[in-house]
């Protein structure tokens, strides 16, 4: 038996004396009056309180214990005492308490000799007994893909992971403000598609029983938002997940979320304007105000696009990407950032018949395998007969995004769950493939993409 087992049979043990003793270990609610933040920033000398959180460390001296314990917003020490608790409290503590465990401590907050804020416990409750204990004291988290596949674990031992995803939701706080302040409407579109459109890639396919008709997770949500267009809003946007079955990568997720934008009555020229005040907004250090800007064909030249954007040094927008089949006029682009391929923008095709003839070139190549073709979506060109206004539209992922504004290094770590290979006999592994090219608006066009070294 490994000392894993071990423990978590002791651990059983308590969990089994806790329940004898007429103690519920885990309670169905807290009688917390502060977190551990505000008692430390409003901090008052006798101040009475309700505190609790996770048990993270404790340092025992005969007859009076020091702990710290942690809730989402910080941590705190507290004091036990055998004189202050009775014997029979303190006794208890002492047997059937570990680290991992959530507690709730009622007290009095003081300062300890070294001017430590700390809550001297009058009482205390379980409120729920942990059975397997945390991984900092026995082994750490030495495998790199369990912090991926316990993400909850990740963010109990590593702060650095849990400040990446509260700097992500800031991020997402100052998107929503930036384009609510700029008269955009949040929407909502269908996840579930009859077709899929809105970007050239490999879609994952489902079954919908009640109708019996399949139907496939979005790969991007561009054509509903372009309905809007025509129904008669000027400027909208959507944050939400994206899927698309295609190669795993630094940059790539079966599933990640995309912000999308629309804006009627602009041109790319306008969105580029738009685009360089958002991101420099977000972030002055990293976006300046103006980014360079070079033409996608004086770039590539005789590379693949990917290696001829990773030599970008600046944040730059490549103009006149080629084959895009929702673009009017050939004016799409690409944003460019630490070699991170982050924006796909354009000035959308209006033209219900040119719009046509877009995706019926599309329905050539699929015909000859390409499975990553544009769907002819009759649907969508009978929203553009009723006429769409002049517009533009741009995509951004989040993901990168937070790669570029956090310490994350890839996606898999910004990303709460992203997608990993089952451990061996835990369902189906993942094949290798082979390097492919991929299409996408968030992606690229085209792009080499490898899914055979990640998970």
């Amino acid at each position: 038996m490994s000392n894993i087992d071990e423990l978590k049979k002791e651990r059983l043990r308590k969990l089994e004396d806790i329940k004898k003793s007429g103690i519920n270990p885990y309670p169905a609610k807290s009688e917390r009056t502060h977190t551990c933040q505000q008692a430390i920033d409003n901090f008052k000398d006798g101040q009475e309180m309700i505190l609790a959180g996770r048990l993270r460390a404790i340092r025992g001296h005969g007859g009076s214990v020091f702990i710290h314990f942690e809730d989402g917003s910080g941590k705190i020490q507290s004091y036990l005492k055998k004189d202050e608790l009775g014997e029979e409290k303190y006794k208890f503590f002492h047997n059937n308490i570990d680290i991992g465990d959530f507690i709730e401590i009622k007290g009095v907050l003081f300062l300890t000799k070294k001017g430590e804020k700390t809550l001297l416990a009058k009482d205390y409750k379980i409120l729920s007994k942990s059975l397997v204990p945390l991984p900092e004291k026995w082994h750490g988290i030495k495998d790199v893909e369990e912090r991926f596949r316990k993400r909850y674990l990740d963010l109990i031992m590593n702060k650095e992971t849990k400040d990446i995803f509260k700097k992500r939701s800031e991020i997402m706080k100052k998107i929503r403000e930036f384009l609510d302040d700029n008269d955009f409407t949040e929407v909502e579109t269908p996840i579930l598609q009859p077709l899929y459109g809105g970007a050239s890639a490999k879609p994952f396919k489902t079954h919908l029983n009640a109708l019996d008709m399949d139907l496939y997770l979005r790969v991007a949500p561009e054509l509903y938002l372009k309905r809007l267009l025509v129904g008669g809003y000027d400027r909208v946007f959507e944050i939400g997940r994206c899927f698309r079955n295609e190669g795993m990568d630094r940059e790539h997720n079966p599933d990640f979320t995309m912000l999308e934008c629309y804006a009627a009555y602009w041109d790319w020229e306008n969105l580029m304007e738009f685009m360089e005040k958002m991101m420099h907004q977000l972030d002055p250090k990293v976006f300046p105000k103006k980014w360079d800007r070079v033409e996608h064909q004086d770039i590539v030249k005789n590379n693949n696009e990917k290696e001829s954007f990773a030599k970008l040094k600046n944040p730059t927008f490549v103009l006149h990407l080629p084959n895009i089949p929702l673009c009017k006029k050939g004016e799409a682009l690409q944003g460019i950032v630490n070699g991170i391929e982050l924006i796909k923008a354009f000035t959308e095709q209006n033209d219900p018949i040119e719009q046509r003839k877009a995706f019926e070139g599309q329905e050539v190549l699929r015909k000859k395998g390409d499975e990553e073709a544009q769907v002819l979506d009759e649907d969508f060109l009978e929203a553009l007969e009723y006429g769409m206004p002049p517009a533009a539209g741009f995509g951004i992922g989040i993901d990168r995004l937070a790669i570029l504004l956090t310490e994350a290094k890839s996606l898999r770590e910004s990303i709460l769950f992203p997608f990993m290979r089952p451990k061996e006999g835990i369902g189906r592994a993942l094949v290798s493939f082979p390097p492919r090219i991929c299409h996408s608006r968030e992606s690229g066009n085209p792009g080499l993409d490898s899914q055979s070294s990640w998970e």
